[in-house]
């Protein structure tokens, strides 16, 4: 119990840094937001907790398939704030693109035989 509580506390760490650093310097704070850490991070502490290198392999892999969807929400969000469109709602909507993104993604990879 004691390791997952130490792995919440460091991985929300990261979080809130990051959104510190992001309201100083909204460049920097991107920067250290489209590191790895959280993958990083799954990956530590799954090889601690079984060191399987093909589990390991397979979540690396899924997550390269699944961050490609996401990639049109940092697109689209700025266009809708910037467009007069309330955070809560252009947040929702964009929640709404990648979760349809994902579903199409997920589709075409099955039709090429790549499972997640």
């Amino acid at each position: 119990m004691l390791y997952l509580a130490a792995k919440a506390l460091l991985s929300g760490l990261i979080v809130a840094a990051v959104s510190e650093i992001g309201k100083r310097s909204p460049a920097l704070g991107a920067l250290i937001l489209s590191l790895p850490l959280v993958s990083i991070l799954a990956f530590i502490w799954l090889w601690r907790e079984d060191a399987d290198p093909e589990r390991i392999a397979a979540l690396s892999q899924s997550t390269f398939w699944f961050i490609l969807p996401t990639l049109p929400m940092f697109l689209v969000l700025p266009a809708l704030l910037r467009n007069g469109v309330g955070f809560v709602a252009a947040l929702a909507l964009c929640c709404l693109l990648t979760a349809i993104l994902f579903a199409v993604m997920a589709w075409v990879l099955g039709r090429f035989g790549i499972t997640l």
